[in-house]
């Protein structure tokens, strides 16, 4: 479904992404870690055209999507969240969603369909009961619902999930998880997920991808990723690979 070819990025003297190549299958759950600064946003940014590379190229359903507008890359099925929240604060939680579904794939929506499939994906998501609190008033964990919501209401075919557990306590973190495989079994869509909160991904994720110092440094399943020398390496250092 998608396929990033020898991806490189650079920022002035600082290379942040160097030939990193992968691919995300149809209906899978793919995790994306690595320590801080690995390169791990700077590719969901590529991916879905916030950056341009400077080498390489991304393929989704067998299209070259590199260097299309952000805009484009949504209509064109890549749905994303974002690490830091900022929905539109003075509106409802039902507005903001409404105003996602008219960013989406459909070429045309009424008002009363954009409201109807507002309020369909806020029951999704367990933000019903909030549909008509201002945005600007929620807390971390239902801002976190409210952002994969409104991810979905543009109707992804691949969802790009950017440490949406990041301020969550244990019990939030559950109930996320749950709702990402939730997500991929009952809408069937493909799931490509950068995320910290290591055992959510080794629990939800069908395979991991790692990233050091923006280079590819591993890829398995989560039992073999969990036991890479290199992977705890970049983790916790030499004397303890």
């Amino acid at each position: 479904m998608l396929v990033c070819k020898g991806i490189t990025k650079s920022f002035g003297g600082l290379v942040a992404l160097r030939n990193v190549s992968l691919e995300i299958k149809e209906g899978e759950i793919v995790g994306l870690i690595g320590p801080n600064g690995s390169g791990k946003t700077t590719l969901f940014n590529v991916i879905c055209g916030i950056y341009r590379p400077d080498k390489g190229a991304v393929y989704f359903k067998g299209r070259d999507i590199t260097g299309r507008k952000p805009y484009e890359i949504c209509k064109l099925g890549i749905g994303r969240t974002f690490q830091l929240v900022k929905p539109f604060r003075t509106m409802t939680v039902l507005e903001n969603v409404m105003t996602a579904t008219l960013f989406g794939r459909s070429k045309f929506i009424t008002m009363t369909e954009a409201r109807k499939q507002a309020l369909k994906l806020l029951d999704f998501v367990g933000l019903s009961d909030m549909k008509n609190r201002v945005a600007g008033e929620l807390g971390i964990a239902s801002l976190r619902l409210l952002e994969i919501a409104r991810a979905l209401a543009t109707e992804p075919e691949l969802l790009l999930l950017d440490e949406v557990m990041a301020g969550l306590n244990p019990v939030e973190v559950s109930r996320v998880g749950a709702l990402v495989e939730k997500v991929r079994r009952d809408l069937g869509i493909t799931i490509f997920w950068v995320e910290h909160v290591m055992r959510a991904i080794m629990k939800h994720a069908d395979r991991v991808i790692v990233l050091d110092r923006g280079e590819r440094i591993a890829e398995g399943t989560p039992k073999e990723i969990a036991q890479d020398e290199k992977v705890i390496k970049a983790y916790l250092g030499e004397p303890y690979a």
